[in-house]
């Protein structure tokens, strides 16, 4: 009878862990550790997961977020107390695993947008500075260094309510509610872009200055994508949600997960854009909305945010594995 070595021209290697890289799959091993055999399988968005990241030292929604899953930046936000939630200008760094409080912005406000490469550089623009009606959202942009926040170059218009990512500290993206008015920051100053066709209130967001897509939220299915010139209409999510937070890449790679709906309340479900259709893939592991929104569809942390209890400092991570292990068994 041949054996492995003869089908397939080399032998069964023996590991001591469970290969990551996407250059083992189709590979048969021997896990030392384990004393099991193994297969590698291509992984991929369609079996992304989420899991439970470090928790917020201070619970908050509507925050303001920009970076990366291993390296985030938050700041702003709502805090327990009395109704409807105290503004807050508590900002914290997150590295991967755990979460340190660091310098506070200069204007305390809630639901401001973010924007950033990592826990060392990033903006935050935007939002109300107060808690409770008649709400006034401000123009003020923020910039991180690491170390301190520095007020930099306003926004053109007041701008508030849109979740996710948007860019980076030196090419962000502002869109959001009142209006559909949007505009580019290029690390100096902003410059008025090309209005969405539909306002969007509470919508979700993600992409870049170039390639981008919008919620129109409002418990609404609505989409748009803009193209670096002009948006347009979409093809609509699947979930009517507002509140939900966007992490993608560009205009046909990103999710939106999480919000909520009357009267199904508060939403786990997270969706896939691949530029042509939104496909739901795995759950949220706790409902949450209006969470700060950082990273991308491979790598996404979704930080804080309200949840049925109130404010949470739930954080998750969106992964996307490269490969798939199976172990072999005989029957």
């Amino acid at each position: 009878m041949a054996n492995y070595k003869e089908l397939e021209g080399f032998g069964v290697q023996t590991l001591a862990t469970d290969p990551d890289s996407a250059g083992w799959v189709g590979s048969i091993f021997y896990n030392s550790t384990s004393g099991t055999f193994k297969t590698v399988k291509p992984g991929g968005i369609a079996i992304a997961t989420w899991a439970s990241g470090g928790d917020l030292n201070t619970a908050r929604s509507e925050e303001g977020a920009g970076g990366t899953q291993t390296s985030t930046v938050i700041g702003g936000g709502r805090s327990a107390g009395s109704p409807p939630g105290l503004i807050m200008d508590n900002a914290e760094t997150y590295d991967g695993s755990s979460w340190t409080t660091v310098s506070t912005i200069n204007t305390a406000r809630r639901s401001a947008l973010g924007a950033g490469d990592s826990n060392t550089a990033a903006i935050i623009f935007g939002g109300p500075s107060q808690a409770s009606p008649p709400f006034s959202a401000t123009a003020i942009n923020e910039s991180w260094n690491g170390t301190s926040w520095t007020e930099v170059n306003d926004l053109n218009n007041i701008v508030t309510n849109t979740w996710g990512s948007t860019g980076t500290s030196t090419s962000a993206f502002s869109v959001g509610t009142p209006g559909t008015a949007t505009e580019k920051w290029n690390g100096t100053s902003w410059t008025a872009s090309a209005s969405t066709n539909t306002p969007s209130a509470n919508g979700a967001f993600f992409g870049t200055t170039t390639s981008a897509i919008v919620t129109s939220g409002a418990q609404t299915t609505g989409a748009e994508s803009y193209d670096g010139t002009s948006w347009s209409t979409t093809t609509s999510l699947n979930q009517a949600r507002e509140g939900g937070g966007g992490m993608g890449s560009n205009n046909t790679s990103g999710i939106v997960a999480g919000g909520n709906y009357d009267p199904v309340g508060f939403l786990t479900t997270t969706e896939y854009w691949n530029g042509t259709s939104w496909t739901e893939l795995n759950d949220l592991a706790t409902a949450k909305y209006n969470f700060g929104g950082s990273g991308s569809e491979i790598n996404g942390l979704a930080s804080g945010g309200g949840d049925p209890v109130g404010y949470t400092s739930n954080t998750q991570e969106w992964t996307v594995p490269d490969v798939v292990i199976n172990t072999l068994t005989t029957s």
